[in-house]
């Protein structure tokens, strides 16, 4: 049996969750800016030794882990506070981020762009108005 009460579990709960929303705020939107400046910087990454940024997998994989974490901060976060905009924001973003990084990378890089990049910010703000549920949510 746990010696802490059951606010002190509660508040070291509520501070895991609101680090993991601004790991997944800050990821998205380091996507976001990746997706929006590559074709502009693609060029110069081997030459910084950041070609890997630049590779197709490297991009899967990041958006997988931004993914996974909104989906399970955001819906984590519902149960508590039932507001459901932060959802609203983050779904069609993983949409966008999945078709850019899945279909659209084979018809064109400006496509493949637009989709990530805004596929990316969607999450973020997400993740910024879920933030702001949350303590909304603890003021009261």
């Amino acid at each position: 049996m746990r010696s802490e009460p059951m606010e002190a579990r509660q508040e070291h709960k509520t501070r895991w969750w609101s680090l993991a929303d601004r790991l997944g705020a800050t990821a998205s939107f380091l996507c976001a800016i990746h997706c929006a400046a590559l074709p502009f910087v693609l060029a110069l990454l081997p030459v910084l030794g950041l070609g890997f940024l630049a590779d197709h997998g490297f991009e899967r994989g990041f958006v997988m882990f931004a993914g996974a974490l909104a989906v399970a901060t955001l819906v984590s976060a519902y149960r508590h506070h039932r507001q459901p905009l932060p959802l609203l924001l983050a779904l069609p973003g993983l949409v966008l981020l999945i078709a850019g990084v899945t279909f659209a990378e084979n018809y064109s890089i400006a496509l493949h762009s637009v989709l990530v990049t805004c596929g990316g910010l969607l999450v973020a703000s997400a993740h910024f108005v879920n933030l702001r549920k949350h303590r909304a949510f603890h003021a009261h």
